[in-house]
């Protein structure tokens, strides 16, 4: 086989094809099977995975980081579909670990996978990757789903070596210096993917006396416009305060929000007030957006521009395939 940094960062320029006309149909075909997908947001998908993951430089710098495991494991990756490509970077660390890779893609995002497996098979035939089957045995398996799909693959990888991922949450903490680029940034950052990524900012922090000025956007997806309708009518209803950005809504609460269609907003005295927060909800908080001084913050309008050191969960992906049980 080809050394597989080279296939990586081959695979990333025949990706660029997508984001130009000669990939409309592999898009077209994404959004018919997913209809939360947009044009938009699969060329984001594919623009932050070309150049974050697979740049030449940073690849290297990341994969020379690690050893590679002794003998080739048997990886089973249960992707979810939530996000473009959301299971790329399980496939692309089982495979730069120097193991075996079963993919079981979701059915939600087959389309954008099986292309890019596909795209990998022409470049090296002879590259590791496999159908999952439900009924063979598996040295580890990684997966992500909600609460309910986690008990499923508890139960069903019993006694297999697993990552299992749940749930996750973003926030950004304002503190009434952000620049107008700043907080036009931030829409970017709050309705990417509809809001449905684990990156994607769903709680604010900011000052008492702060009045959030947020450039009003349309929502693309016609599913999140009717989320939004739902949501502003219900509200309404109840007469609870909210504010209207367009594609997304604004409520004051202290928790994380129940709809995709809103963001939540917490107020606070003093900076350090958000910042404790933050740190004692870390296993609840996948990425902050800040310009402050926050441990791990990234600038604003990168929340979707995950790096190859920002592992899911927190959890050290390479780290875990290359460990021995």
């Amino acid at each position: 086989m080809k050394n597989i940094v080279d296939i990586f960062v081959e695979l990333g320029d025949r990706l660029a094809s997508l984001t130009t006309s000669e990939g409309k149909g592999i898009i077209t075909a994404a959004i018919e099977q997913n209809a939360w997908f947009t044009r938009p947001d699969i060329v984001r998908a594919m623009e932050a995975i070309r150049e974050e993951m697979l740049n030449a430089d940073k690849l290297r710098a990341w994969y020379d980081s690690y050893p590679r495991t002794a003998a080739p494991k048997r990886v089973a990756i249960v992707m979810a579909g939530n996000i473009p490509l959301v299971g790329f970077f399980d496939l692309l660390c089982v495979l730069c670990s120097g193991n075996e890779a079963y993919v079981k893609p979701s059915s939600k995002d087959r389309v954008l996978m099986e292309y890019v497996i596909a795209e990998l098979r022409a470049i090296d035939s002879t590259i590791p990757i496999y159908t999952y089957s439900a009924e063979e045995q598996y040295n580890i398996a990684i997966a992500t789903g909600g609460d309910q799909a986690n008990d499923y693959f508890r139960s069903h990888f019993e006694g297999t070596r697993r990552l299992l991922r749940g749930s996750r949450h973003s926030v950004a903490l304002l503190d009434g210096n952000e620049s107008e680029e700043e907080l036009s940034s931030l829409i970017t950052d709050i309705t990417a993917y509809s809001g449905l990524g684990c990156r994607s900012i769903s709680m604010l922090f900011m000052p008492r006396t702060m009045t959030l000025s947020l450039p009003h956007t349309a929502p693309t997806n016609p599913k999140l416009r009717n989320n939004i309708a739902a949501r502003r009518a219900l509200y309404t209803l109840q007469q609870c305060p909210f504010s209207d950005y367009g594609a997304f809504i604004a409520v004051e609460q202290s928790g994380f929000p129940q709809s995709l269609a809103e963001v939540s907003i917490v107020r606070y005295d003093d900076i350090s007030e958000a910042k404790a927060w933050i740190e004692a909800h870390r296993e609840e908080v996948q990425c902050v957006v800040s310009h402050a001084d926050v441990a791990n913050a990234i600038p604003f309008g990168r929340a979707q521009y995950p790096t190859l050191w920002d592992y899911a969960d927190g959890v050290d992906t390479m780290k875990f395939l290359s460990e021995e049980a």
